[in-house]
């Protein structure tokens, strides 16, 4: 099977180890015959490689797959930037947690040399896009496969505002801010802050308070087709921000709207055929492993 011929290359920035799978990833798909594309950056790391160099949208417009050599950061980044192009990602863990990029450098050329021939799983995850208003102007958009998120920035006053889901009012809020999370990214920064953990075929988005003035304000999971909107008062002291995978930022002020909803492309993940989710939670978040005895 050779559905993956021209193959698209992306390496986090800053790191020996990562550098050091690169150049065994490379070697390994030029021996195989692979016709291999480095992202500009990547490329950068990895002096003398001989290979095709692209950007990460030209990547999108001629490859197969594209593989990301990282943590699971690096892969939330490509996926914004590639979701459009509809191109399969794979990624290979050089992070921490590895929700994401769950093929280990140790096994790498084993694991990955079975999805080249076609034995994989592919799942399609969808992602948020936000639009800030300032008096009725676009004022800046952002996406996300993780989670958008309104927070203080280097305040540390609380935010009010006002949140409507598909035009109903939900609630007026006092807090350090709103989580608003994709299934994907229920295992990140929402977890964090109690919300659920949502299976990653879920078509939801989930609602978490940080820090609410309220002990009665809980995590609100709404149909993943919802229109959320959020409107900063007017009458904040602090300027707060919208962060986007925690990786972008757009700077708010006071009577700002923020419009977020499913964007209209989804990512494709490719996976080992041994991919489970519920063994990924409990490898990553240290859940027991062991059967009971009955």
């Amino acid at each position: 099977m050779d559905q993956f011929r021209n193959i698209g290359v992306i390496g986090r920035m800053g790191s020996v180890k990562v550098v050091e799978t690169l150049r065994q990833l490379k070697h390994y798909l030029v021996n195989e015959n692979y016709h291999v594309i480095l992202e500009s950056d990547t490329a950068a790391m990895m002096p003398g490689h001989g290979l095709q160099v692209a950007s990460k949208k030209i990547l999108g417009e001629i490859c197969d797959l594209v593989i990301v050599v990282g943590g699971d950061g690096s892969l939330l980044g490509a996926a914004r930037e590639l979701a459009k192009s509809k191109i399969p990602l794979l990624g290979v863990n050089r992070g921490r947690l590895g929700f994401l990029t769950d093929v280990s450098p140790n096994d790498m050329e084993e694991r990955l040399g079975k999805v080249l021939q076609g034995e994989y799983i592919e799942e399609h995850r969808f992602l948020l896009d936000a639009y800030v208003e300032r008096n009725g102007q676009p004022l800046g958009f952002g996406s996300a496969l993780n989670d958008v998120v309104l927070h203080p920035g280097k305040s540390t006053r609380m935010i009010g505002f006002d949140l409507y889901v598909d035009g109903h009012f939900v609630y007026s809020q006092r807090s350090d801010g709103l989580i608003v999370s994709t299934p994907t990214g229920s295992t990140a920064y929402s977890l964090s802050a109690g919300g659920p953990i949502m299976h990653p075929k879920l078509d939801a988005i989930v609602l978490v308070p940080m820090f609410p003035h309220t002990l009665s304000s809980r995590p609100i999971v709404v149909d993943g087709k919802s229109e959320i909107k959020l409107v900063i008062g007017e009458t904040n002291e602090t300027y707060p921000q919208i962060s986007f995978d925690a990786q972008t930022d757009i700077s708010c002020a006071p009577g700002d709207i923020i419009r977020i909803s499913k964007k209209p492309f989804k990512i494709r993940l490719i996976h080992p055929t041994d991919h489970n989710f519920y063994a990924t939670c409990r490898e990553k978040l240290g859940w027991a492993s062991e059967i009971a005895a009955s």
